[in-house]
């Protein structure tokens, strides 16, 4: 996860983490990525049981609930163990979270357990009344999934009328007095919407938005041609960057992130090197601070039937079952060969992964992305569209 506006727009200045001694108990959570302890961040996924059928899902989400979610007793106890192993923040997502429905008593409890509690939505199914719920239990941060405007969100999401409930349940949860925040999955079919995302922010005060770069897991698997080149890629990065500056500049800022490709830091890097040398170096200790992908470390992954995973596209490769260990005892637990690894990955990348100058700062970048297209999870991952000028092995 990339803070490009704390990054590119100096919203965040590397005190501002040293402050709360980098601690994830202590950091607010806008400062939780330059925490130097790297508690994980948990997405649960409560359910596989989703009313949309979006084609990049990557839980394989269907239109009903699976026998083997874990109850809601296991629920609580789940987040008992969280709360104490100190887990800052548990994202509930699914499937589509709203669709289960003790899951305003899950996040109640999570809350009452000191937990910032998050979801993950498609926003179709956040009534007023829901949002009111929702806003009763304390929750932090509802992030609604939109893909583009009516035409492209409907045909990714599967379902005629989507984007309209959507953006009901943006306007109902605005209402309700929740920040919200709105999650777009970048490839070449929809990267022309990327201003009309940002428009929509200025139209309707949402306060954040969060860019996901594809990742070929679940039915997402099937998308690897449909992701942008690296070229391309570049171009929507360079996009998105203009875009929340033109934000900053006219006195409406917006909290806006990329996510799942780890390139963009010192990609962001190396522009303001050019743009501003001294905002530069500060960035530089923040990326330092960010350390890239923490699949794995920084953040994990809980499914509805209680199998823990690095992170929730990682979906093939189980650490063990909640109930039948806690996820803290999981979790720490470098017995296993692959978390073990995940723990300190940059040791085991090969490839031009393994000679770049930004490893550190990137942290390897996607894994599951690389085994995807290769075969080889240390493989280089494919998506990187730094130059071998831009990571320092040209001519080597």
């Amino acid at each position: 996860m990339i803070g490009i506006s704390k990054l590119y727009c100096g919203a965040v200045e590397p005190s501002d983490a040293l402050r709360y001694g980098r601690q994830s108990s202590a950091l607010p959570s806008h400062l939780l990525q330059f925490s130097s302890d790297k508690k994980p961040v948990v997405v649960w996924n409560i359910t596989r049981r989703c009313n949309l059928k979006c084609i990049h899902c990557y839980a394989h989400a269907k239109d009903h609930a699976a026998s083997s979610e874990l109850t809601t007793e296991e629920g609580k106890a789940l987040i008992d163990d969280l709360a104490n192993f100190g887990v800052p923040v548990i994202l509930f997502s699914g499937g589509e979270p709203l669709a289960r429905k003790d899951l305003p008593e899950l996040a109640h409890y999570a809350v009452g357990k000191g937990l910032r509690a998050v979801i993950s939505t498609n926003g179709t199914l956040i009534t007023r009344e829901t949002a009111q719920t929702l806003k009763d239990i304390g929750l932090s941060y509802v992030g609604i999934s939109l893909d583009g405007m009516e035409e492209i969100n409907d045909r990714f999401r599967g379902a005629k009328g989507a984007f309209s409930a959507a953006m009901e349940g943006i306007r109902n949860t605005r209402a309700a007095g929740i920040k919200v925040g709105l999650r777009f999955t970048i490839n070449k079919f929809n990267v022309s919407e990327i201003p009309h995302i940002f428009n929509m922010l200025r139209e309707m005060d949402i306060p954040r938005a969060c860019f996901y770069h594809l990742v070929y897991s679940g039915r997402g698997s099937g998308m690897v041609a449909d992701d942008l080149s690296l070229e391309d890629s570049r171009k929507a990065v360079d996009l998105i960057l203009e875009e929340t500056r033109k934000l900053h500049d006219e006195g409406t800022p917006k909290e806006i992130l990329t996510v799942d490709n780890h390139s963009d830091g010192p990609y962001l890097y190396l522009r303001l090197a050019k743009e501003n040398p001294e905002r530069a170096k500060e960035v530089l200790e923040l990326l330092q601070m960010n350390e890239g992908n923490s699949s794995g470390r920084g953040i994990g992954c809980i499914s509805w039937d209680g199998e823990v995973y690095a992170d929730q596209f990682w979906r093939h490769h189980s650490f063990g079952n909640v109930r039948n260990r806690p996820f803290s005892e999981i979790w720490e637990d470098t017995s296993e060969p692959l978390m073990k690894r995940l723990k300190n990955k940059k040791q085991y990348v090969t490839g031009r992964c393994s000679l770049c100058k930004w490893l550190d700062i990137c942290g390897g970048n996607f894994r599951v992305r690389a085994e995807a297209v290769t075969g080889d999870i240390w493989a280089p991952d494919p998506a990187c569209y730094l130059t071998d000028d831009e990571i320092g092995i040209s001519g080597s």
